[in-house]
């Protein structure tokens, strides 16, 4: 029988695939550990992999452990992947500061195409004051780097910085996400 020229090849790569799928699950699992600098070594391991870990991290963010949570959001703040938006804006609010600091980083590392579910969930629970105080952080940072974001988002930082925000943003986030999805239409 002749096998085609390309079959070692695809063999090693399937090989490789489950040698990385079993390198994700255990540093996933070590990021359980009591140990500090155990759990430091599977996120960093986890960062390098990148991309293809960011599905096993996301579940992570509503672990009952602080460190855990903790070393997910870290993780998911230096992979920067569209992927993650969505969990880690609800992750700004978390219970622990620390968490609630590196979802807001991680979404500030994304960029832009966090503004659709920040917007969304500024409309939806504009009375959680750590979701706006997080949301203040990437909203103020996002802006300061990009002007069109700016013209976006100033409306929603001045709401956010005002007397009563929980009143003033959903209003304002709701109509930065109409004119958002209008420009996506556009």
């Amino acid at each position: 029988m002749i096998k085609p020229k390309n079959y070692e090849k695809k063999g090693r790569k399937a090989q490789g695939s489950r040698a990385a799928l079993s390198k994700i699950k255990s540093s996933i699992a070590n990021l359980r550990s009591g140990d500090g600098i155990v759990r430091q070594k599977a996120r960093e391991t986890l960062t390098l992999i990148g991309k293809q870990t960011v599905d096993y991290l996301i579940p992570l963010l509503k672990d009952p452990e602080d460190d855990v949570r903790w070393e997910a959001a870290k993780a998911l703040a230096d992979i920067v992947d569209v992927r993650a938006a969505s969990e880690l804006v609800a992750t700004l609010e978390d219970s622990n500061f620390g968490v609630r600091w590196l979802a807001a980083e991680g979404l500030i590392a994304i960029g832009r195409d966090v503004l659709p579910p920040l917007m969304e969930a500024l409309t939806k629970h504009s009375d959680l004051a750590w979701l706006r105080e997080g949301a203040h952080h990437v909203l103020h940072d996002l802006a300061n780097r990009d002007p069109e974001v700016k013209d976006f988002v100033a409306p929603v930082i001045t709401a956010l910085e005002g007397s009563e925000p929980e009143i003033g943003v959903m209003e304002l986030a709701h109509t930065a996400l109409d004119k958002l999805e209008g420009q996506g239409r556009a």
